[in-house]
């Protein structure tokens, strides 16, 4: 469907083909038809489909004939977008002020990692749209700098995610801060990479008779990305990941994994390895995981380690490979950490480097995504088929067993 059979208003269109845009993908087409009929939204749709068009194109369309004739510094925050990280926090704010670009629509970005006073200010002057993480913006309310009972828009981006971060409680200190429905009416939007139990469950006190929306089946891993699964041993996967970036072509490369020290230790490793290579985690400071990712994204770095909350959120345009140094301990981050390649149509490849103990690892994930992934060997890295496994309670027979019960109940 095109962007032009959409009800959006010509500013907007405008916007959207100036940004080079003529298509809506599947989940555009559905949620933005929802979100200007004024239904609340239950959205599950993969990274890489064009969620956040789907829902800042209709928010600012109806922004558009409430806020635009109000003077700069009388504006209120209109419409409030809830991230669970500063790097989705920037795209997110950065995609709204593309969409935005004359239409004198003012959005702002608050996050954590960085001074507060800068983020003040800018509210001070006047938004229609605030774009910020659970814990920077209970500051700014604190200091009483953000207003939030003028909402009329209230969007949760990658709430999954917010889920797994512990954000529970402040989003329900964010919501008191909000008048009650029934005093002011607002329109709330959940999206979210998965759907299951766990955000359905969340959701009910949020959305008052929702439209769901599910573009991909629940769980599913992405389409055009291809999925190897090469056995190895632990002390050689630092080696295999090089000789990898090496020799398969690809410009540029991302790598998961599960620690910070993890992630610290690679990066290190494949700089002494001759590959541009930088890191983002938690640990390093806002300016550092800035400075790093915008040299990725300009191909100046040929490869970034990140750790999986870091990497969430990440747009970077037609990235060719990822490779998983570990299986992530949570499954569904694997569709998550898969999902930075293959975008909008692109093919992409996504690389698995598994040892014995992570077998329970894989196992999970391809329970979530209904799928068995092949394992296979890498030319001249092969297993030692004699090496001691570790045993630990997770990769046993009986634990085998136990989830293997579980999932054939759970499937009934």
């Amino acid at each position: 469907m095109l962007f032009k059979d959409l009800c959006l208003s010509q500013p907007v269109l405008q916007a959207v083909e100036n940004a080079g845009y003529h298509e809506a993908s599947p989940v555009q087409a559905e949620a933005i038809p929802a979100v200007l009929s004024g239904k609340d939204l239950l959205v599950g749709a993969k990274t890489g489909t064009g969620k956040t068009a789907a829902f800042a194109l209709p928010v600012l369309d109806q922004l558009l004939n409430t806020s635009s004739q109000v003077q700069p510094d009388k504006k209120v925050i209109k419409a409030l977008v809830l991230v669970p990280t500063r790097e989705l926090a920037q795209q997110v704010n950065n995609s709204f002020k593309k969409y935005a670009k004359g239409t004198g629509l003012r959005s702002a970005v608050a996050y954590g990692g960085v001074g507060i006073g800068p983020q003040i200010d800018q509210l001070k002057q006047g938004v229609d749209l605030l774009v910020a993480t659970p814990g920077r913006l209970l500051d700014l309310c604190k200091k009483k700098a953000a207003n939030l009972r003028e909402i009329e828009f209230l969007i949760f981006d990658e709430a999954d995610r917010m889920l797994d971060m512990g954000f529970r409680d402040e989003i329900k200190a964010v919501i008191s801060k909000l008048p009650k429905r029934e005093q002011k009416a607002r329109q709330v939007m959940l999206f979210s990479a998965t759907l299951n139990d766990r955000i359905f469950k969340f959701s009910k006190n949020l959305l008052l008779k929702p439209q769901v929306i599910e573009v991909d089946q629940r769980g599913s891993s992405a389409d055009n990305v291809d999925q190897i699964i090469y056995n190895c041993d632990p002390a050689r996967k630092y080696e295999i990941t090089s000789y990898l970036i090496k020799n398969r072509g690809w410009a540029q490369v991302m790598v998961f994994s599960q620690t910070k020290q993890g992630a610290d230790k690679l990066q290190q490793y494949l700089s002494e390895q001759g590959l541009e290579t930088d890191v983002i985690h938690a640990d390093r400071t806002q300016k550092q995981r800035e400075d790093a990712l915008s040299q990725f994204k300009s191909q100046k770095l040929k490869v970034l380690v990140a750790t999986d909350v870091a990497a969430r959120g990440i747009d970077i345009a037609e990235l060719p490979a990822v490779i998983n140094l570990e299986m992530p301990f949570k499954a569904e981050d694997y569709i998550h950490r898969i999902g930075r390649t293959g975008r909008a149509g692109s093919q992409g490849v996504a690389i698995s480097l598994l040892i014995e103990e992570e077998n329970y690892l894989l196992e999970a994930i391809e329970a979530l995504i209904d799928e068995r992934l092949p394992q296979q060997w890498l030319t001249g890295f092969e297993p030692d088929l004699s090496r001691e496994i570790e045993i630990k309670r997770s990769n046993t027979k009986s634990a085998q067993k136990r989830r293997a019960k579980k999932r054939a109940f759970a499937k009934r």
